[in-house]
């Protein structure tokens, strides 16, 4: 008899409340920060795990690229966490426009030396197999991802090692993530920035990820020019607006020098709110504040759960497994 296979996704929480939703964004703020910060000064306090949370006023120097180091790390993590609003956007630019199949959506932070910062580089091989492929719209075989990933690494440092790449992934060196599904092993170069008109067109990146602005449209487009699938984030009551609030805190944070600011440069109550959670851990590490923010974060949004059921069989088939997706809206208490 044959089986069908039912994956439901269900909200399991609602878009929280400001605070938590603000706490989720700021802590890859401040590891966007810490991570930026210039690799000199930090080891001289021992290396980056012992920054503290106080030392950041006075080892901070603002930059014009700090900003969109930020926005890649909080894209990241939404990604990571399951942020409704940000994959269910990802997920349509890739299935539309790129051909990525699968349902296991995931982020890889592809850091490399620029402007002088140093940059994270997430563990990509926790993620990647030997059969992990970069999708690029060419005609040919898509490449292992992770067999170029240490090239791609040095060639933005050393244009001379783009020579050994494959020119299918030309420019992929450039990306800030490579976004793709899990369960399928395909995966897109994506460049984010916070200025749409920053994109950079590569034959290796196929995706550019934007905020949209206030009052537009954040409707998926593909710029010709460019060969990119534009994706802004949407704006009112959601990712970008609660990101860039999450941002004047931290800023106002460190020009206060990581105590609460005064009311006149965070007038709103859950602003404050998060400041003075902030300043109540200044004496620890940034490492450790990030951690211990975890908890009262904007949790996972997003629950997948499977079911098999009996099927009759047709005639020409016998054991076959087909998959149904249904969409569901959060689950609601009797108190909520």
């Amino acid at each position: 008899m044959s089986q069908i296979e039912i994956r439901t996704e269900s909200q399991i929480n609602p878009v929280g409340d400001e605070v938590s939703a603000l706490i989720a964004v700021i802590r890859p703020i401040l590891q966007g920060l810490l991570y930026a910060l210039k690799h000199e000064v930090v080891a001289e306090v021992g290396g980056f795990s012992k920054v503290k949370l106080l030392m950041l006023p006075r080892m901070y120097r603002a930059g014009d690229g700090d900003i969109g180091i930020c926005f890649e790390y909080a894209v990241h993590d939404a990604i990571k966490r399951g942020e409704s609003a940000v994959v269910e956007k990802v997920n349509d630019g890739m299935r539309k426009h790129c051909k990525v199949k699968g349902n296991e959506t995931s982020s890889i932070l592809f850091g490399a030396e620029k402007n002088g910062a140093l940059r994270l580089i997430d563990t990509a091989k926790e993620l990647l197999t030997d059969e992990s492929r970069l999708l690029t719209g060419a005609q040919a075989q898509p490449v292992k991802l992770r067999r170029y990933i240490n090239l791609l690494a040095a060639a933005f440092r050393r244009p001379t090692t783009r020579l050994y790449l494959p020119s299918s992934i030309s420019g992929a060196w450039k990306a800030d993530l490579f976004i793709g599904m899990k369960d399928t092993d395909r995966w897109v170069g994506t460049s984010v920035k916070t200025n749409a008109a920053q994109l950079e067109g590569a034959t290796g990146i196929r995706v550019g990820i934007v905020p949209s602005r206030q009052g537009k449209s954040d409707k998926i487009t593909f710029d010709d020019t460019k060969n990119l699938v534009i994706c802004p984030l949407p704006y009112d009551g959601s990712f970008t607006e609660i990101f860039y609030s999450a941002w004047v805190i931290v800023q106002q944070f460190i020009a206060a020098d990581a105590q609460v600011p005064k009311e006149a440069s965070l007038p709103s109550t859950s602003q404050r709110m998060v400041a003075k959670l902030l300043s109540e851990r200044r004496d620890f590490t940034i490492v450790d504040v990030i951690e211990a923010l975890a908890p009262i974060a904007q949790p996972e949004l997003l629950m997948t759960t499977t079911e098999k059921r009996p099927a009759e069989p047709s005639r020409d088939e016998i054991a076959n497994i087909e998959t149904l997706i249904a969409p569901m809206s959060r689950i609601v208490t009797p108190d909520a």
